[in-house]
C-alpha cells in the first residue's frame, strides 16, 4: 500500500518533499535556496521547462570516483568555467533522473550510483544571455546529487572542453578557479568521507 502511494506523488510533489528534508539539515544560506526553490516550484507550472525563459529546474551531478576522493569537473565549453556535470530537466520532474542523464551524457560513464536518493545540495544562479541561442539572461534553480562511478574512464563530450577527476585540493589550483558553490560541494563531500560515512569501495 505504501508502494503505491508513493507512485502516485507527482514529481513535483516529490521535489517539494526532498527540499523540506533538506532543509531540516541545511546550514541556514542552503535551507534559505531551498526554500526560496520551493517558492519557484510551487508557483511556477512550467518550472521544469527550459521555455520558462526567466528560470527553470535544472539537475546536476557531484560524481566521486570509486574511492571517492576524486570528482569529476567538466571545463564547460560555453561558459569556459569548471563545472559539476548537469543540465536541463527539459519537461523531465524527477531531478535525480536529469542529474543522471546529464551525468552520463558529459562523461560517457553508464555505471553511476546515487549515494542517495535525497538532495546533496541547491543553488540559484544566473546564465549569461547568449544571442547565439536567443536566451535571455536566466537562472536555473539547480537540484544536485551525490553520485559514485563504477570507475574513472571518461569521454570528453561536445559541451565540454576538457574533463578531469580532482581532490579538493587540486581544484584550488585549477584556471579558470571553480566558482564557490562547486568548492563548497567539494567541502561537502570531503566531510562526509571525514565523518566516516562510507562513499568509496
Amino acid at each position: 500500500m505504501q508502494r503505491m502511494m508513493s507512485s502516485m506523488v507527482s514529481p513535483r510533489e516529490d521535489l517539494l518533499r526532498k527540499l523540506r528534508n533538506f532543509c531540516e539539515t541545511a546550514d541556514l544560506q542552503q535551507a534559505e535556496c531551498a526554500r526560496q526553490m520551493a517558492e519557484f516550484v510551487r508557483n511556477t507550472p512550467d518550472c521544469f521547462e527550459r521555455s520558462h525563459r526567466a528560470g527553470h529546474i535544472t539537475g546536476s551531478a557531484w560524481v566521486l570516483n570509486p574511492s571517492g576522493k576524486r570528482a569529476l569537473l567538466t571545463l564547460h565549453r560555453r561558459l569556459g568555467r569548471w563545472l559539476q556535470p548537469g543540465g536541463h530537466a527539459d519537461g523531465e520532474g524527477d531531478t535525480l533522473a536529469v542529474a543522471l542523464r546529464e551525468a552520463r551524457e558529459e562523461s560517457g560513464i553508464s555505471e553511476l550510483t546515487p549515494l542517495s536518493v535525497e538532495i546533496f545540495d541547491v543553488d540559484i544562479h544566473a546564465i549569461p544571455a547568449s544571442t547565439a541561442r536567443r536566451e535571455p539572461e536566466h537562472l536555473h534553480y539547480d537540484v544536485r546529487y551525490l553520485l559514485r562511478a563504477a570507475h574513472e574512464r571518461f569521454t570528453v563530450s561536445d559541451e565540454s572542453i576538457a574533463l578531469g577527476w580532482f581532490t579538493p585540493e587540486e581544484m584550488g589550483d585549477l584556471d579558470p578557479a571553480p566558482d564557490v558553490s562547486v568548492l563548497r560541494l567539494a567541502r561537502k563531500a570531503a566531510c562526509l568521507t571525514n565523518s566516516g560515512l562510507d562513499v568509496g569501495r
